[in-house]
């Protein structure tokens, strides 16, 4: 009963290929509880309190790893965390259970807690909550591979690097830099071959014990810059060298108690941000965000800084001054230039310029602080900078040899371009301050300066507005032959971004009043407005993703941006919903706003999805989430010229709001908006006239 037909045997598969290694990813951040107080930082799991060093797991000092792993185990067994909490931005607690031998049933009689502090310490502490004396050995295995920052984002870690027995804890050594460990308590033992701390812990009913650790870094050998942020310090942990606030403490109370939250959590999150500049420690400036860029970024650092004027004018000054240390001042094409990398622009535009972007700004933030009471000694000390960045304005939108370029447009980057339409309402926006400020300050150059904005005006209105069915759109980008990029971006918000003149009125913008207008009811479609905020790229456009950083994601500063602009354009209630949509999407995220998130459209019972590799916190999102709120208040400021308007919005759409801690001409400053959009003030800098 056999088959007699011969059998067949398949031939052997053909061997496959190994699949080529995947290029190195960046690695995903959004779950991660990021503890920051620059230069320091750590970043732990939200699902446990151990840090195992997968991902980006560790304590980072000056852009090194100096402890990748931190294992607790407690009588063998590893706490179950039941609760990770953000405390601040510099700390983090996670609450842990675990069921002793003598727990009667499933109610776990020890309480682990472990407070993370990015300043390098952790401290644990347990409880006995059962009726017995525990008796209990605490091991601790530690590791790190002294790894740059930068190859960790990446997902390239070094090899774990063998530890000695240091002091009461643990060294590691590499040929530049070393870190330490060390507990006090002093364990009862160290072995330095498995990396493991020990102590034997006795509790008593309803008592507590706690260990401290102390995580250190420095350098063994001649400092050399790590690519984020400098060389690690042979000082030891940060928090002696945090540097203090250069704002005022400001609160918010308001009838929708989430704005004071925000508020609060915004301002402690750019604490953690504030990082000195090498060559002058005294100046302080903003990084750009953790935890890719915790390096200053020219362009990013002047945004926030005017974003934060009304908190004082000591970061403004602070950060200019810095940046015209690093000015170009040998003669050449990029005399008066501010140096800054290029960024990706996007999947259909070439990178620009975040030093064109910074240099554009310089100017306008000056002016601008000097209308918020910058002192006039510091405003003259600032000025020959601002007149360098005004020149090498006029000079790079002159006409070039090239018969294919044009002229009165600045091309981002210079020389070749394209122009794009941001970078044009940068520049007008920068001639018409900087020209207010020339002339206050009776130096030469205000009325060419005019001139050449009112050109400006005249010439992107043919050529940077697009006629369609709809009412028309500004094109995104024109190359010098004359192509233009017609798609729909939220970067036509700073076409009606001004900038404040004497008086506290708003500069002329680039638009006339139909097609300001019809930005306004763009920036209001839902093909942009996701309700919770601006995406970049409209929906309806080739090319849209959700997730595209600079093709879809929704940014917080260009949001902020839109809605500061409407209100000063008069429509008040698209900037109330964009504002509600920023509040809404930051009570979703702890209010610690990402600098981006998926622009994906708002449902009834959804909420905003994280981009994987956003940076939280970030200078722009925090101090975009503050020029929105006080948007609301709307404070128009002219200290030189000895006045000061506050016009609320007239719908109140948070309720009244109690503004404290401000500052105006460097004095404290408050105001209370009524329910019925009625402006107070109730502090204020004496010999300035109040008005509405």
């Amino acid at each position: 009963m056999f088959p007699t037909t011969p059998q067949t045997h398949p031939a052997p598969a053909r061997q496959r290929a190994a699949p080529p290694p995947r290029p190195p990813e960046p690695q995903p951040v959004h779950t991660a509880l990021t503890c920051v107080a620059l230069p320091a930082l750590v970043i732990s799991s939200s699902t446990h309190g151990q840090l195992t060093g997968s991902g980006m797991e560790g304590f980072y000092l000056s852009g090194r790893r100096v402890l990748a792993r931190c294992v607790l185990r407690v009588a063998g067994a590893q706490p179950l965390t039941v609760q990770a909490k953000q405390l601040g931005a510099d700390r983090v607690r996670f609450t842990g259970t675990i069921r002793t031998p003598h727990d009667p049933g499933p109610d776990p009689g020890l309480l682990v807690e472990r407070l993370r502090n990015a300043d390098g310490t952790e401290r644990i502490t347990l409880h006995n909550n059962t009726p017995r004396v525990l008796r209990l050995p605490l091991e601790i295995t530690f590791a790190t591979d002294l790894a740059e920052l930068s190859a960790v984002a990446l997902g390239l870690p070094g090899p774990d690097l063998p530890a000695s027995v240091h002091d009461a804890g643990l060294r590691w050594t590499s040929d530049t830099v070393h870190a330490t460990v060390t507990a006090d308590p002093p364990p009862d033992d160290a072995l330095a071959a498995a990396g493991l701390l020990r102590w034997g812990l006795e509790l008593p009913p309803g008592a507590h014990r706690a260990v401290e650790l102390r995580i250190r870094g420095g350098a063994t050998g001649p400092a050399r810059p790590a690519s984020t942020g400098g060389a690690v310090p042979t000082h030891t942990g940060a928090s002696a060298a945090r540097p203090p606030r250069p704002w005022s403490a400001a609160r918010l109370r308001c009838d929708d108690p989430r704005a004071g939250t925000l508020l609060a959590t915004a301002l402690d999150d750019l604490h953690g941000l504030l990082i000195r500049d090498p060559s002058v420690p005294a100046d302080t400036g903003l990084a750009a965000g953790v935890p890719w860029r915790c390096g200053p970024a020219p362009a990013e650092a002047l945004a926030a800084a005017r974003m934060l004027l009304p908190l004082g004018t000591r970061l403004a000054a602070s950060t200019l001054r810095t940046l015209a240390r690093s000015q170009h001042a040998d003669p050449g094409p990029d005399f008066g230039r501010i140096p800054g990398p290029l960024r990706d622009a996007g999947p259909y535009a070439p990178p620009s310029c975040t030093g064109i972007e910074a240099t554009l700004l310089f100017p306008a933030v000056l002016a601008e602080a000097r209308r918020w009471g910058l002192p006039a000694p510091e405003v003259e000390r600032l000025l020959p900078a601002a007149e360098r960045c005004l020149a090498w304005l006029r000079r790079t939108a002159e006409p070039a040899s090239d018969a294919t370029a044009r002229a009165g447009y600045v091309p981002d980057p210079a020389p070749a371009g394209p122009y794009r339409c941001e970078t044009q309402a940068h520049a007008h926006r920068a001639a018409l301050l900087g020209a207010d400020l020339l002339e206050a300050c009776n130096r030469p150059g205000a009325d060419a300066l005019r001139d050449w904005a009112a050109e400006l005006r005249r010439c992107f209105r043919e050529d940077f507005w697009i006629d369609d069915p709809g009412g028309g759109r500004p094109a995104a980008l024109c190359a010098p032959d004359g192509r233009s990029l017609t798609r729909l971006v939220s970067g036509a918000a700073h076409l009606l971004d001004t900038g404040l003149l004497g008086g506290g009125t708003h500069a002329p913008g680039l638009l006339d009043g139909v097609r300001t207008e019809q930005v306004a009811k763009l920036l209001n479609s839902p093909v942009l407005d996701t309700g919770w905020g601006l995406r970049g790229l409209g929906s309806k456009e080739d090319g849209y993703n959700p997730f595209g950083h600079r093709s879809g994601a929704v940014r917080v500063q260009e949001t902020a941006v839109a809605a500061s602009a409407l209100a000063a354009a008069g429509r008040e209630a698209e900037a109330t919903s964009l504002i509600r949509g920023l509040l809404d999407a930051a009570e979703s995220f702890g209010y610690r706003l990402p600098e981006m998130y998926a622009g994906q459209q708002r449902t009834g019972d959804g909420a905003p999805v994280p981009h994987p590799t956003a940076c939280r916190p970030a200078a722009v999102a925090a101090a975009g989430a503050v020029y929105a709120l006080l948007t609301l208040v709307g404070i128009r400021p002219d200290v030189p010229g000895g006045t000061l308007a506050v016009r609320p919005f007239a719908g109140t759409p948070l309720g009244a709001m109690h503004v404290t801690g401000l500052a105006v001409a460097e004095q404290p400053f408050s105001v209370h908006v009524s329910s019925r959009g009625l402006g107070m003030v109730e502090e204020a800098a004496d010999g300035l006239q109040l008005g509405a």
